[in-house]
């Protein structure tokens, strides 16, 4: 085994949100204006929704949050040991959260969670209609995340130094943008890997401004094809080609010059390179090849479960 499947190898801080899953029918869809595919943040016209939902339809509760599904998913096809995956992000002193923190305990998570009392823990609604999903965001306490009340403190700082990769979605650039350039900088100083996924194309668009700051410290990207054009576009790259875009994200200014960028866009069917299994190959310092056959069986798996869960063991060699 290599050394770096070690525990607390793998680093994620994000927003921990716990998933509400139902089959929706149109009607729901239309009158809250959702898309039957789609990435939102839920606005005021939203807030009954989650309600309605749970009243309305058969649902069913997963730990999820973009970030902290990466990782449990890594940890998964780890299996041993426990806890190779640590998890940073804020939560509330609630039902919800209680329930969060007892399922990063059956992924074999570490995860740490801020806890607060301002804000309910984050809820997301995923309302599957056929084979599509619209998932809306309520970040509530996703939001509260502090980096000088949790990330500062000697303790949780320890699990940062610890860690050998680092994976954070971009969906985080709007909660922390210090907290995500910390551990950053971190990683380029130490010559460790720093992934970021674009998550969205509102992200690559309204964000654009704290992307760029984080982008000189980012060792691997990624995304998938909508969000590569929307950050082609908005990097004013005058190409449509997914593997043009690719190249040229890849040649964007880089702090650690020890090692090479690496973009991985998704592309539906088209040759998926899907980041989830990909983790747990990359802590195992696994060739690139062998990181991407994971990344697929991983989302094979996936994809036919609702919400982000999976059988107990992989079947991944």
């Amino acid at each position: 085994m290599s050394f770096f499947c070690s525990q607390n190898a793998l680093f994620g801080m994000g927003n921990p949100l716990l998933d509400i899953c139902a089959v929706v029918d149109k009607d729901f869809l239309d009158k809250y204006g959702l898309k039957p595919n789609d990435q939102i943040l839920a606005e005021e016209k939203h807030k009954e929704m989650f309600e309605e939902i749970v009243k309305k339809f058969k649902v069913e509760y997963h730990a999820g949050g973009a970030t902290q599904n990466s990782v449990k998913v890594a940890q998964w096809m780890i299996q041993e040991p426990h806890k190779v995956a640590t998890f940073f992000g804020c939560i509330g002193k609630d039902k919800f959260g209680k329930i969060l923190k007892e399922k990063a305990e059956e992924a074999h998570v570490d995860a740490h969670y801020y806890e607060q009392s301002q804000e309910p823990t984050g809820t997301c609604a995923a309302c599957i209609t056929g084979d599509n999903r619209s998932l809306i965001a309520n970040l509530a306490a996703a939001n509260c995340y502090k980096k000088e009340k949790h990330l500062d403190l000697a303790e949780n700082w320890k699990l940062v130094e610890k860690a050998q990769v680092y994976y954070i979605a971009g969906f985080f650039l709007t909660v922390s943008l210090e907290s995500i350039l910390k551990v950053a900088k971190h990683a380029s100083q130490n010559n460790k890997i720093f992934c970021l996924n674009l998550s969205a194309p509102f992200i690559c668009e309204f964000f654009k401004e704290a992307l760029m700051k984080v982008m000189p410290y980012v060792d691997i990207l990624f995304g998938n094809e909508t969000e590569a054009a929307t950050f082609a576009r908005e990097q004013g790259f005058e190409t449509e080609d997914i593997e043009e875009i690719a190249k040229k994200a890849q040649s964007l200014p880089k702090e650690n010059k020890k090692r090479q960028r690496i973009v991985v866009f998704t592309q539906g069917k088209e040759g998926t390179v899907m980041t989830k299994g990909f983790l747990s190959q990359l802590v195992q310092d696994k060739t690139f090849e062998q990181c991407i056959r994971a990344g697929h069986y991983a989302a094979n798996v996936i994809i036919r479960h609702a919400g982000c869960t999976f059988p107990e063991k992989p079947d991944f060699h």
